[in-house]
């Protein structure tokens, strides 16, 4: 459990949006498997067309399912995800390589949604290794990930200080910091815990809120003891707005591991 390192009183408030889907599916590869080709240029602007178009059916020609990959939960996700952000759009770009040689992919997702007088804003951003069979994605692992949501007049800018990747065991921090100076405003705030099935669902979990006295939210945290991923759901109330955020941690079993 999160043992806080600044605390507050504190109350409940539903996460106004829930962990949001960019193209992760259930589960994921490892990144030391013996894995297919990796994908060329041209399928990684197929995927990014077909994640882009309104049917469904250009991204299932392009799905195999495999390791990290199951098509019919990510059509699912992405139909959950439009619902929410009706004009979300992704980007694809080839990323930097792992330590051996292989190619990694970069995921940009952002959309907006009008609810009422609030508009929310979403940014997300993935770091993921793909291959294929050489003509369909069959496997995937998520390397990096996280997601901000926010509400309000303007974005507020926040910095989600939060390792991506970990050991076994380990405990680390969970730091998210509003970047402009609070000037006496009242904020609060609050983390959790999203559990597989939540994340799966895309489900919006309630967070225990307590006042900052600080720029922004600084936990520490304990990895678990087995090998997997984390992942995080962080809640900001400011007067200016509300910012919520999702972050992955991977939690690996040696050191060479942490920098794939």
């Amino acid at each position: 459990m999160p043992s806080p390192r600044r605390s507050g009183s504190s109350h409940s408030r539903s996460l106004a949006l829930a962990a949001l889907a960019l193209v992760a599916v259930a589960g994921s590869g490892s990144p030391g498997a013996a894995l297919a080709a990796p994908p060329t240029a041209t399928q990684l602007q197929a995927l990014e067309d077909a994640l882009n178009a309104r049917e469904d059916a250009p991204l299932a020609a392009l799905l195999q399912q495999g390791p990290g990959i199951d098509p019919a939960r990510l059509q699912s996700r992405r139909q959950l995800l439009r619902q929410q952000f009706p004009n979300v759009r992704w980007s694809l770009r080839p990323g930097q390589p792992l330590r051996d040689g292989r190619p990694s992919v970069s995921v940009r997702v952002i959309g907006t949604r009008q609810q009422g007088p609030s508009l929310f804003r979403l940014e997300g951003d993935q770091r993921l290794l793909l291959d294929t069979d050489g003509s369909r994605f069959n496997t995937q692992t998520v390397l990096r990930e996280s997601t901000i949501v926010r509400s309000g007049d303007e974005a507020l800018p926040v910095s989600l200080l939060i390792p991506d990747t970990v050991l076994t065991g380990q405990r680390y921090d969970v730091d998210v910091i509003f970047d402009d100076p609070l000037d006496g405003a009242y904020v609060a705030g609050g983390l959790t815990a999203l559990s597989q099935t939540q994340v799966a669902a895309m489900e919006s979990p309630t967070i225990e809120l307590g006042a900052l006295g600080a720029g922004g939210l600084f936990k520490t945290v304990q990895a678990p003891y087995k090998p997997g991923t984390q992942m995080w759901a962080v809640l900001l109330v400011h007067p200016r707005g509300v910012v919520s955020a999702t972050k992955q941690v991977r939690v690996v079993a040696d050191k060479a591991s942490l920098a794939p």
